[in-house]
């Protein structure tokens, strides 16, 4: 059953207009047609059944009928603190990582960076990244939708985590000393630091220990940016998570 992210207000025996980029995906991508089934979903944490109407050229609409409340989101509470990396390697690793059910995003400029934005560009890269977390949601079933923090400079974002609750906070190194089975099924929500294109500058990674991050290595070959966070996501599923 097709599903639509609407950010509109949502509810059983209502009625919706579809907001243009929807209905023109829905009418004019997917060919679908008054009287189909769809699904829409806002990130309330529900999503609500319903029947396309009205598909004419100036947009379509949708009767909704129920709601329900799928338990699709992870026991793992994962926020992936990513070092940004260029064009579409940036946007496979934010799809691919809301698949492996990640809670939240936070965009990092380190040392390393390949990519540099103006405050101007840092903006509609944020939104954009957003809408493919959006989007990945719509793909995989999920109705809470992971937000993606503003963009932040790596020594900045680090310095305040010192005032953050009690978190499991593990950095992604290949000369790490741990492995995930070396750590116990974590009970607090977990933080997981990865590089971008050119890996951490030996300070950043200092500065990362000294902030309380423990070395996390993923067997003895070195990861590509848009692949060890995806790795290290599904091992903690497996090992900890709902692919059990």
């Amino acid at each position: 059953m097709p599903r639509f992210y609407c950010d509109l207000p949502l509810a059983p025996d209502h009625f919706v207009a579809l907001p243009d980029a929807v209905a023109r995906h829905a009418v004019g991508v997917l060919r679908l047609r008054a009287g189909e089934a769809v699904v829409l979903f806002n990130g309330d944490g529900a999503e609500y059944h319903g029947v396309l109407e009205n598909c004419g050229g100036k947009g379509a609409s949708v009767r909704l009928a129920s709601r329900h409340e799928p338990a699709r989101e992870s026991p793992l509470q994962v926020c992936l603190a990513q070092g940004i990396s260029s064009g579409e390697r940036m946007d496979y690793t934010l799809q691919k990582a809301v698949e492996l059910g990640v809670s939240a995003i936070q965009p990092l400029t380190m040392r390393r960076t390949v990519v540099r934005l103006s405050e101007d560009k840092a903006i509609k890269r944020r939104a954009h990244w957003q809408g493919v977390v959006n989007s990945a949601c719509e793909q995989c079933g999920r109705n809470l939708l992971p937000p993606v923090a503003e963009i932040q400079e790596f020594v900045a974002w680090q310095r305040g985590l010192a005032k953050e609750a009690e978190t499991l906070k593990l950095l992604l190194d290949p000369e790490g000393d741990l492995c995930l089975r070396d750590l116990p099924p974590p009970t607090s929500p977990i933080l997981l630091l990865a590089g971008p294109e050119g890996g951490f500058d030996p300070a950043e990674r200092k500065l990362a220990r000294a902030a309380g991050f423990h070395g996390l290595r993923l067997g003895p070959r070195v990861l590509r940016t848009e692949t060890a966070a995806l790795a290290a996501l599904a091992a903690m599923q497996a090992v900890w998570g709902d692919f059990r």
